[in-house]
């Protein structure tokens, strides 16, 4: 039977994390001088990985999205990526990055199977990226440049747009990716944890730059292809289309298609609830596939309504990072 939850959406993309580390600070991701990571013996092996997404290819989830943490960090990863490339069920796998380390994979990445990416970039502007992230965008500039090298397409950009930090760059961000022929995808803060919290305080309505969009482009009704909730405008006479997430103005609830599995086996069932289901146990005690599928079943059956991030903000303190983007 395919993975159907007890509200009738059909479970077709798994966001996968190879690591819970990541080598920026995102302000509304991770407390700057966090380091309390998990050990890398708390992580699933490439094995353990590829056994638990052949299970859900064969269960009819087609999707898979390799996230962190940052990917890019895990030692090896361009061989997990050839091994799942080869699952015959496995229709589409793609990445989220922050880019920075994409200037020297980004062509082994192509090679191991990886179609498509999503690259993290809020600002343009060098001092802004130094201090929402502590990091240089000189490296994700020069990664985004060798995705387009490597043939990766579509490359999407993922901006979260924030009062008072880089809500006077949309526009900016629009000309760039027409210059450079990418997606773009805006994206509404959420209260994550403590650095969620923090940044909610900064929250921008995604309704109000659409508004402000179409004020200087003719925004047309469109689409993309993927499994993510992205709302798609294309900007008339062009390629570009512009993506809005919008988990917290207009959630997408009720059309959910996706868990969540952490590098430590820990399948997260809804981004906004503290619903979960343990898998790295189950597989280190010895269970056969088709008991594998049975856990994966049963926790799908398992899967919340809604998150409820309006009506209790506080209600999940895990960090973005924990749970795999």
């Amino acid at each position: 039977m395919p993975l159907i939850d007890s509200y009738q959406r059909p479970i077709e993309y798994l966001r996968l994390s190879v690591t819970d580390r990541c080598d920026l600070r995102c302000q509304y991701c991770l407390p700057k001088g966090f380091k309390d990571f998990q050990e890398p013996a708390e992580w699933l092996t490439f094995e353990e990985i590829e056994r638990i997404i052949r299970a859900f290819s064969e269960l009819g989830t087609h999707r898979v999205r390799i996230t962190g943490g940052e990917p890019l960090v895990r030692h090896g990863l361009p061989e997990l990526i050839s091994r799942l490339a080869a699952l015959p069920m496995l229709d589409d796998l793609s990445l989220s990055t922050n880019a920075t380390r994409l200037e020297k994979l980004a062509q082994p990445l192509a090679d191991a199977g990886i179609s498509r990416i999503n690259v993290s970039l809020d600002t343009l502007r060098a001092e802004r990226y130094k201090a929402i992230t502590g990091g240089k965008i000189e490296k994700t500039l020069a990664g985004l440049m060798a995705a387009k090298v490597a043939g990766l397409q579509p490359v999407k950009i993922n901006m979260v747009v924030m009062k008072d930090t880089n809500e006077d760059e949309v526009e900016d961000m629009v000309e760039f990716c027409l210059a450079h022929d990418f997606t773009l995808r805006f994206i509404e803060t959420m209260p994550m944890g403590e650095p969620g919290l923090i940044a909610q305080q900064q929250f921008v309505d995604l309704q109000v730059i659409k508004k402000r969009l179409a004020q200087r482009y003719s925004l047309i009704p469109s689409t993309m292809p993927g499994g993510g909730p992205a709302r798609y405008m294309r900007v008339a006479g062009t390629d570009l289309r512009i993506g809005f997430i919008t988990p917290m103005s207009q959630h997408f609830c009720e059309t959910c298609n996706r868990v969540r599995l952490s590098v430590d086996g820990t399948l997260h069932l809804c981004l906004g609830q503290n619903d979960e289901y343990p898998l790295r146990g189950l597989l280190r005690s010895g269970i056969s596939d088709n008991q594998l599928k049975a856990h994966i079943q049963d926790a799908i059956s398992q899967k919340p309504e809604r998150h409820h991030f309006n009506e209790n903000p506080q209600q999940v303190v895990r960090f973005m990072s924990m749970t795999g983007g």
